[in-house]
Order: C-alpha cells, then sequence, then structure tokens
C-alpha cells in the first residue's frame, strides 16, 4: 500500500516539474518578445465599467479611466441600487469629468448575473462601436484604451482581454493573490492557449470587442457563472481570433483576508470546473510541492524522495521568479516565503472546487447549473 503510494505521489510530482517547466517556458517566450508599437487609432472607444459596492483605491482606479490620452471616448459607469455607497463618489467622478463620464444607476437586475445585467444597460447607452468591459477594481494606465484596443485593427481579432496581478501587495491576503495570478494563472493561462492553439476563453477584468462582433458570438449571457471565460469560447468558436494582450493590468486586493481570498478563488475553481469539464481533473499535476512533504514522510526521508523534492522546489522557485521578473512584479519577491502556503491554498482550492455547486459572489448565494448556468440559491 505505502509503495503504491509512494509511486502515485511521484508521478504525480514529476508531472508537476514538467508543468513548472512548461509554465516558465511559455511565459518566458509569451514577454520574451516585445509587443508592437501600437498605430494610433481616431476610433471611438466606449469604457463600461460594472459598480458595486466601494473597493480599496475605488476613486483612483475609476478617475484613471477618465484620465486616458485617447480620442475620442468615453466611460460609462453602472450600479443596480441607487443607494449603494459607490452612487456619491461616482456622482463626483462625472461631476469632474462631465466630458467623459457617464452615470447609469438603478438597473434592475435582468438575470442572475447581475455585473453582465448592468453592462446590457451600459451596452444599449454606449455611443461607439468599439467597447471595452472593465471590472471596477483595476487601475490602468493612461495609454490603457490605446494598447487593448490595438489588435482589433486586424480583421480576424474579435476580442482582446488582459491579465491583472497586484504588483506590490502590502498585507499577506492581498501577496498571496498576486502569486496566485503572476505565478500561477496567468503561465496555465498561456499552456492552455498553446495546447488549443489560441486563446479559447476571456478574462473578465478588461475585454475589448466590437459592438458587431458581441452581437456575432451571441452577445452578453445574463445567467452564466464565468460568463468572461465563455465569452472567449463563444467568441473562438464563431471563428475570430482572442488575443491576450501583452498589457498588465494592476489589481491589488488591498486588505482582503485570506478567507475572502479562498471564497473568491473557489467561486473561479468551480466555474471552471463547470466551463471545461474533465480537463479541470488534470490540474492535479499543478501541486508538486504539496505531494513532497507526504512523500518524504512515507519514505521515511529516502535519498532519491530528498532529491526529488529538492528538484521540485528548485523548478517552483525558478518558474516564480521568471514569472515575476517578466510581469513587472519584482516586489513580489519579497512575498516569496509564502510560496509554499499558496500552493497548500490553491490545492485545497482545488480540491474544494472538484465537489459542490455553490459558490457565493457579492453577497449572495448561487447555485451553478450545467453549462455554467447558474440559479439563486433556494
Amino acid at each position: 500500500m505505502m509503495i503504491s503510494l509512494a509511486i502515485a505521489l511521484s508521478v504525480l510530482i514529476v508531472g508537476s516539474i514538467v508543468f513548472y517547466a512548461a509554465c516558465l517556458w511559455f511565459t518566458r517566450r509569451f514577454f520574451v518578445v516585445p509587443p508592437s508599437i501600437p498605430e494610433v487609432s481616431t476610433e471611438g472607444v466606449s469604457i463600461l465599467v460594472p459598480v458595486c459596492g466601494l473597493d480599496e483605491g475605488a476613486w483612483n482606479n475609476w478617475a484613471a479611466f477618465c484620465k486616458q490620452n485617447y480620442d475620442p471616448y468615453e466611460v460609462l459607469f453602472g450600479v443596480v441600487e441607487p443607494t449603494d455607497p459607490a452612487v456619491p463618489v461616482l456622482k463626483k467622478l462625472v461631476d469632474l469629468f462631465p466630458d467623459r463620464a457617464r452615470l447609469l444607476t438603478g438597473l434592475l437586475p435582468r438575470g442572475i448575473n447581475h455585473k453582465d445585467s448592468t453592462l446590457s444597460y451600459l451596452l444599449e447607452s454606449a455611443r461607439h462601436e468599439v467597447i471595452i468591459f472593465a471590472d471596477s477594481d483595476i487601475c490602468v494606465s493612461s495609454d490603457y484604451i490605446q494598447t487593448v484596443t490595438e489588435p482589433l485593427a486586424e480583421p480576424n481579432v474579435g476580442l482582446v482581454t488582459c491579465a491583472f496581478v497586484g504588483h506590490d501587495p502590502q498585507f499577506l491576503g492581498a501577496a498571496l493573490a498576486s502569486i496566485g495570478r503572476c505565478c500561477d494563472f496567468i503561465p496555465s493561462a498561456l499552456i492552455a492557449r498553446s495546447i488549443d492553439g489560441r486563446l479559447r476563453f476571456a478574462i473578465g477584468a478588461t475585454i475589448a470587442t466590437r459592438k458587431s462582433a458581441l452581437a456575432d458570438f451571441g452577445g452578453l449571457h445574463l445567467d452564466r457563472i464565468g460568463s468572461d471565460y465563455n465569452l472567449g469560447k463563444r467568441a473562438a468558436s464563431a471563428g475570430y481570433q482572442v488575443e491576450l494582450s501583452h498589457y498588465i493590468l494592476e489589481s491589488d486586493t488591498g486588505r482582503e483576508s485570506i478567507g475572502q481570498l479562498v471564497k473568491r478563488e473557489l467561486r473561479w475553481a468551480r466555474t471552471i470546473r463547470f466551463n471545461r469539464g474533465w480537463i479541470y481533473y488534470t490540474m492535479a499535476f499543478c501541486y508538486g510541492t504539496v505531494y513532497c512533504l507526504p512523500l518524504l514522510l512515507i519514505t521515511g526521508f529516502a535519498d532519491w524522495a530528498i532529491g526529488l523534492t529538492f528538484a521540485t522546489f528548485t523548478i517552483r522557485y525558478t518558474q516564480a521568479w521568471v514569472a515575476a521578473v517578466n510581469l513587472n512584479c519584482s516586489n513580489l519577491l519579497r512575498w516569496f516565503w509564502v510560496l509554499p502556503l499558496r500552493d497548500v491554498l490553491s490545492f485545497g482550492v482545488w480540491i474544494a472546487g472538484a465537489f459542490g455547486r455553490g459558490v457565493y459572489w457579492r453577497g449572495r448565494k448561487l447555485r451553478i447549473e450545467a453549462d455554467g448556468l447558474i440559479r439563486s440559491w433556494d
């Protein structure tokens, strides 16, 4: 029994070493090639930002949308409840940027997915053909619009999306979140992009597209979780190219607790499971560092097990370092002492995500059904 378990753990560890090496390779290959210099465009752009509550740094994040080196463009903010604490702040922002920003409130939900419901209202009010769906908790630079919309100049590109990290987290929860995004999520996305031959999903922090293309691949789905992921999948199935931008968004979760982090990532895990099916379970080969301790205990710290553990941690830390450097997250390096904790958390979230249908989203408990459809938890 112990021999069989040791063999199984060894297989998982070796598979994880291959995974870490692949993450290193594809991250380096993607970011070592300098992106093309964006051509100057004068096509109008509408940024659509659904808002729910006040996140840390909200004013700076929202003001950055209104300070773009681009023309013409507009920023539409949408809020479900007129009593939302974000409304007074957004009204001040609109007063400060009356030629740039508009605010829509009282947007009664049209479906279970309140975010996409709000986006549907904003989409109807958008003046321009090119649109950007943007999360409210990201911070952008002044060249954001120009950079993320530039690939849309190619006729076959139907959607552009961006990854996000916290470049300089100040607290443990934020550091764990950022390491997960920088060292795990983005490299994994690049591997999936290579395996599938192209990107077949989108990341909700930013999605740039055209109204005509959006309508062509089915528009917004208001009763689906992971609708951003699904939107990219539908765009690719419709024959459009989905581009991952080299632009990395800033998204610092501030003083978020580890419990809040786990709750959010569990929602993501179950979303991936319902969208990717059996592929979700192949992620067993992503947690080599977690398997090392039980292997050492089972083998009585045999020399070969110690050697395998050393090799695993060496390649894992090397891969994480390459990701942090290439994503301009050098300030994350001081948090690398928590990398083993990050891996344990990720493993626990993956195990929990393999079971159950319930998720928490903005204070609501929802139930995931077939193909990522969601219903209120009764």
